[in-house]
């Protein structure tokens, strides 16, 4: 590490175990369950809670890598770190660092959808697919006025937000549970398998995964939090499993309460669920004119952060010449990444114009890429958790058990497979942004060989983290 780097002061440490949690939880909640929970009905019909409890599993599996790794090395860098440590590869370094770039891409743009169709239920129209395309495109160019002007989020924000969050799907739980205490539930249809004619159970359910597990990602966050806690290997463990239990317990109370009141044909498709959810759980109360704007409120945060942690990350990788230097261009008077965030804004528009075009379900077609980025990266880094094993340090932390790791490796490597029966948009959506990232880093290496200078990403904790702005 260069002297410059290891002369700059350590991050404030002010966050403890109740901050963490919300931080935790926070992250975790948002776009997944209040846009996909129908898409996720589609494909396994009435036992929608399934996905979802396979898919807490397969990310408790990677939470128990991620654990040994950030109480391992408590710094402010995740995946690309742990990578880098594991394998010393420049491209795989590199590739995962531009993989969670992109997910966090594409996450914004499906926010951006879900945000659009909320809106349009809030107000009370009828918007054609058109016209959500182009409140979606508006939503993302708003977010990067934002993101270029510049914001400072504290832990006291996040505290709102997740608090916010949390209450609309307490609230749509809560009235589940009226409904439901009042005879109005239909049980048969939380045990019923209704899929897809071309697929059997076992496959309907990993692709209903594939999809659920959009609304698990956000604990990998954490651990770039590491730097800031009191402790962090003290109460990262507890704190973290604690997290994912209550999100996980939150999103399987939420879809049983979804399928037992709303038939499976008028949640499939449906890019916002948990309206309709409120509106049969409580006719004649005016409660479910308040679930369109909290659901609005959490996918536009999400689409925020995700942005902010994508334009960074690009930002970062051009500061260290990977990929051309122009992208690291800062604001002189905003102080502010403004050419990185006018691009990850304009593949953003494309994303939400192509898929808006391409499919019928542009949300599902997002979504599903965003936990195929990420699914990747997790199988590359439960693999590092047990190559870094050869490389001890001196102080005590978490350790997650072989099987485990191994587990959770096989698992995230078959949900990233067509084996899991994840649709081929998928695919072609994350294949054209990896190959957008390896088009970028051509003209770096080659000017380097050019040069004699071996390119490689020296520091990987150099990379602005995600969530931070």
């Amino acid at each position: 590490m260069t002297a410059s780097v290891a002369q700059q002061p350590a991050l404030k440490r002010v966050m403890g175990p109740k901050l963490l949690l919300l931080f935790i939880v926070g992250d975790i909640l948002g776009t997944g369950v209040y846009a996909l929970t129908g898409q996720v009905a589609a494909e396994v019909g009435g036992a929608a809670w399934l996905p979802f409890l396979v898919a807490f599993v397969v990310a408790l599996l990677t939470a128990f890598s991620y654990l040994e790794l950030v109480t391992k090395y408590p710094q402010a860098a995740g995946a690309a770190l742990y990578v880098h440590k594991a394998f010393g590869l420049h491209i795989v370094t590199f590739m995962i660092a531009f993989a969670v770039m992109c997910s966090g891409i594409t996450s914004a743009s499906t926010a951006a959808r879900a945000f659009a169709s909320n809106l349009a239920v809030g107000v009370g129209w009828e918007a054609s697919n058109l016209a959500i395309m182009a409140i979606a495109l508006g939503f993302m160019l708003l977010i990067a006025a934002i993101n270029v002007r510049g914001l400072s989020e504290g832990v006291a924000t996040n505290v709102v937000l997740t608090l916010v969050e949390l209450s609309g799907l307490l609230l749509v739980i809560l009235v589940g549970f009226y409904a439901i205490a009042g005879g109005d539930a239909d049980w048969s249809r939380v045990v019923a398998f209704d899929t897809p004619q071309d697929k059997n159970v076992f496959l309907a359910v990993t692709t209903a995964t594939s999809l659920a597990f959009f609304a698990m990602v956000g604990f990998e966050d954490s651990v770039n939090m590491a730097e800031e806690c009191h402790e962090p290997s003290r109460i990262f463990p507890r704190i973290l499993l604690t997290g994912l239990g209550i999100t996980g317990v939150i999103y399987i109370l939420v879809s049983v309460c979804a399928v037992a009141l709303v038939p499976v044909g008028d949640l499939a498709g449906n890019d916002t669920p948990l309206v309709t959810v409120v509106e049969r759980g409580a006719p004649g109360v005016p409660i479910d004119v308040l679930i369109p704007f909290v659901s609005m409120f959490a996918v536009a945060n999400s689409a925020l952060i995700n942005m902010l942690m994508a334009s960074r990350l690009l930002y970062g990788m051009a500061k260290q010449r990977v990929i051309p230097l122009a992208l690291s261009r800062v604001h002189e008077r905003r102080r502010t990444p403004y050419v990185a965030v006018g691009f990850t804004t304009l593949i953003a528009l494309a994303l939400i114009v192509y898929v808006s075009v391409a499919s019928e379900n542009a949300v599902a077609v997002l979504g599903g890429t965003t936990s195929l980025l990420l699914l990747a990266v997790f199988a590359v880094v439960n693999v590092a958790v047990l190559v870094l094993r050869r490389d001890p340090v001196e102080h005590e932390h978490f350790h997650t058990r072989t099987w485990i790791a191994l587990l959770g490796a096989a698992a995230c490597l078959y949900l990233v497979t067509p084996l899991s029966g994840r649709p081929v948009a998928q695919y072609e959506v994350a294949g054209g942004l990896l190959l957008l990232g390896l088009v970028l880093s051509v003209p770096m290496y080659l000017t380097s060989r050019r040069r004699g200078e071996n390119l490689q990403v020296e520091h990987p904790e150099d990379i602005p983290p995600r969530d931070l702005p």
